[in-house]
């Protein structure tokens, strides 16, 4: 049966002798019919623990000895005694020891022979009794292995790849960190499914893109594509640091004595002038979506503030482009794992799916709906494929209204100029809290009141000819639902759930790793307006992403912006909005100038995936709906509650 309610825990109760006696009877192997659902029936209490340490053929921390990367493994015992081999589930995580994992910030423990005891998260509570291995992963440089964190490059990819190799009989490891003594991993078919949140997801991608055998299936969650679209937008910076940070931050103490070299090489490459260099490029994972032999399930927060709705939306459009198979989840929450917002619904849909991706069962999760999406707080909708196959790219075009600042959007080409200065002080919320206003900082473009719903689907972008005053200028475009919903609160430091005192329970116990954790729901906010899509860029980087270039005052550029990916509806009797203004507080950095700047209309347009295209949008904007009065005190949400710099979350 499908588990689609909280299990209850079971450890130390289910001896070894009562799961060895069902499997008897449940397995594979003596099923009189095809298996369509793995079953707990070994026992989790007695579950092999062992670690080893993988030769990565990697020396970056300079000390004359190939780095080994630490795997710590949680397998059931019953399956090797009988010779059958099991599938592996694994987490290649920098956030074992330094910072923890999941909303509880776990970390891994061990017991006095260095055996891990707790495992952060439930895959290991959950999977393992249903005849999964877990390997958690200790990414170079981090925890107990060696070598230097690099930031998503050659040194963090291998480190995940080589396991997989060596569970493919590929690759060499060892029993010890420093010994001679090989280990095996003759209890494993080789097929491995890679999952994790965030930089562990980002690990998934780039091993993934690596085209590596073996890999069966990733589940990258709120995870980034290419490195370079997580500290620049065309250009313009998203945090006030770069990846050297980062590494030193996660690295154990052992490495950061050892890996300067490294530091200085993520220094040199990464400048902070947002100019595309080889670093980008070796960390760029959506160029080689052409490699990818594995199914992906690809979850993401449509409000991910820190790890950016860009990269789901362009790794996505990459994998189909190429045929990957596919599935995806989209909540209304900022960096969020699916297990704090969407639970037993998760637990039961990642479970169907590594059965059908590792152990082979058909039960049907191939043949479901491509997409789930999120449109209210706990309400989803879903669509047979994502995009819908009638979304067209649709432009839609700026226009003058009758105040300065406050114009029309619709299909036809504008004509004139609008003008705004730069105000490094407002945020998107503010722009949008008065869209209806003739305000200094911004350009704002509004249809009429909708007479029907308006499904943006998939990843837009935004063209603008602008002339500025100064040297230098920095843009932002957002689109906007103007009307009264109610939200999840993406902005607060949670991002749209709050964690109670209660637990739930997903597998088994031990003593020292609880299968029981706080349950949570969301958090929710009144908004009269909701910014759901956003692009940023440097208008220095208008011909090419590689080189920035001071600007002349007084002349003309043009540059596209590329808008995060999302799926929303703006409803009837509400408006679509698009707006054009400088810096978007705590989400870019502003320029050295202040400059002001003049839109070309006639040269800026939108070019939006539209369910239905132009159509749609021309029926849902000619109707005699009248206008929906504007609040007396309109209210979006506040800015985002910091500047992420950890794509953790942490």
């Amino acid at each position: 049966m499908r588990i689609s309610t909280p299990l209850r825990a079971f450890g130390p109760l289910a001896t070894a002798a009562t799961a060895a006696l069902l499997a008897v009877f449940l397995t594979p192997s003596a099923a009189h019919s095809a298996p369509r659902e793995s079953r707990p029936v070994y026992s989790y209490d007695n579950a092999i623990r062992e670690s080893v340490w993988v030769d990565t053929g990697l020396d970056g921390d300079g000390d004359g000895k190939p780095d080994r990367v630490a795997a710590d493994i949680v397998r059931p015992r019953e399956p090797a005694a009988r010779g059958r081999k099991v599938p592996v589930i694994m987490d290649a995580s920098p956030y074992y020891s330094c910072c923890g994992r999941g909303n509880e910030s776990q970390k891994k423990t061990y017991d006095s022979s260095g055996h891990v005891v707790q495992m952060p998260l439930f895959y290991d509570n959950y999977f393992v009794p249903r005849g999964y291995a877990f390997v958690g992963v200790d990414l170079a440089g981090t925890d107990r292995s060696d070598g230097c964190v690099d930031v998503g490059g050659r040194s963090d990819i291998r480190s995940a790849k080589a396991v997989i190799d060596w569970l493919n009989g590929r690759a060499r490891a060892y029993t010890t960190r420093t010994g001679t003594t090989p280990a095996t991993a003759s209890w494993t078919d080789g097929a491995t499914g890679m999952i994790g949140k965030s930089w562990d997801g980002t690990i998934a991608n780039g091993v993934a893109a690596t085209g590596v055998k073996g890999l069966k299936t990733i589940v990258p969650i709120s995870a980034i594509s290419s490195w370079y679209d997580y500290y620049f937008a065309k250009g313009a910076p998203l945090y006030d640091s770069g990846p050297n940070w980062l590494s030193d931050y996660v690295e154990s103490p052992d490495a950061r004595a050892k890996c300067a070299a490294v530091q200085h090489q993520l220094v040199d490459g990464a400048p902070r002038n947002g100019d595309w260099t080889p670093l980008w490029t070796e960390r760029d994972y959506v160029k080689d979506a052409g490699k990818v032999r594995a199914s992906v399930f690809l979850v993401h927060g449509m409000q991910d503030l820190n790890v950016r709705t860009k990269h789901f939306g362009q790794w996505w459009n990459a994998l189909a482009q190429h045929g990957v198979k596919r599935k995806i989840w989209l909540s209304q929450t900022g960096h969020v794992d699916p297990f704090d917002y969407r639970r037993a619904q998760w637990v039961d849909t990642l479970h169907r799916w590594f059965d059908h991706e590792l152990l082979g069962y058909d039960n049907g999760i191939d043949r479901e709906p491509m997409a789930d999406m999120e449109r209210h707080p706990d309400q989803w909708v879903t669509s047979t494929v994502w995009p819908p196959r009638d979304t067209a790219t649709t432009t839609l075009r700026p226009g003058h209204g009758d105040r300065a600042g406050v114009g029309t959007l619709g299909l036809r080409t504008g004509t004139g100029t609008e003008t705004f200065t730069d105000d490094p002080r407002l945020t998107e919320t503010d722009w949008a809290a008065h869209i209806d206003r003739s305000t200094p900082d911004k350009a704002g473009f509004v249809t009429p009141t909708l007479s029907k719903d308006l499904r943006i689907s998939g990843s837009s972008t935004v063209t603008v000819t602008v002339t500025p005053t100064t040297s230098s200028a920095h843009l932002s475009a957002v689109l906007v639902d103007l009307g009264p919903d109610t939200i999840r609160d993406y902005a607060d430091s949670a991002e749209g759930i709050t964690t109670l005192t209660d637990r739930t329970c997903w597998g088994a116990s031990t003593a020292g790793d609880s299968a029981c954790f706080k349950v949570t729901q969301a958090k929710k906010a009144d908004v009269t307006s909701t910014v759901f899509s956003r692009g940023w860029a440097d208008l220095g980087h208008y011909a090419s992403d590689a080189k920035g270039v001071p600007l002349t005052p007084g002349k003309p550029y043009t540059i596209t912006l590329d808008l995060a990916a999302t799926d929303h509806v703006v409803p009837k009797g509400h408006r679509l909005a698009l707006i054009v203004a400088g810096t978007d507080k705590d989400l870019i950095a502003p320029p050295s100038t202040t400059p002001t700047l003049t839109v070309d209309l006639s040269r800026t347009a939108a070019r939006v995936p539209l369910v239905g295209g132009a159509a749609a949008f021309a029926g849902a904007t000619s109707g005699a709906t009248p206008p929906t009065a504007a609040p007396t005190t309109p209210y979006g949400l506040r800015s985002p509650h910091r500047v992420h710099r950890i794509p953790g979350g942490i």
